[in-house]
């Protein structure tokens, strides 16, 4: 049996809204709030979100600052977006040839906020704080 044409096309639409579900939210921090610099973050929070849900929060320490090895490490652990207060446009350039989302200058609050307020499309932006 063939499906009809527009049947397949809203099967596509529906697949591809599922992907999109699935989020993986990085957030640089710095003394338990989002870090105006995102290269000399000591820490990143990691969101796992699901069906506009966090299902999961995690805490990692990001490698030593060399250029390049945070937004490459950023990638290989999954992440699909990051909120930053501050960044340099080479790891804007990276992050983005690895198909990451970068929401630059969020306004400094706890990374859970923030992870909530990026599920409901409240995010609240200033300025960039890094000046490269």
């Amino acid at each position: 049996m063939k499906i009809p044409i527009i049947i397949k096309i809203l099967l596509i639409k529906e697949n591809h809204k599922i992907k999109e579900m699935k989020k993986k939210l990085a957030v640089p921090t710095d003394n338990g709030v989002l870090a105006q610099h995102f290269g000399h973050s000591p820490e990143f929070v990691f969101f796992d979100i699901e069906d506009n849900k966090i299902i999961k929060e995690h805490h990692v320490p990001p490698p030593p600052h060399t250029e390049g090895s945070i937004p490459t490490w950023l990638a290989n652990e999954g992440a699909t977006d990051i909120l930053t207060g501050g960044i340099g446009p080479k790891a804007i350039e990276i992050l983005y040839a690895n198909n990451i989302n970068v929401y630059v200058g969020v306004e400094i609050d706890e990374p859970v906020n923030l992870a909530m307020d990026f599920v409901n499309g409240n995010l609240k932006f200033g300025q960039n704080y890094c000046h490269h």
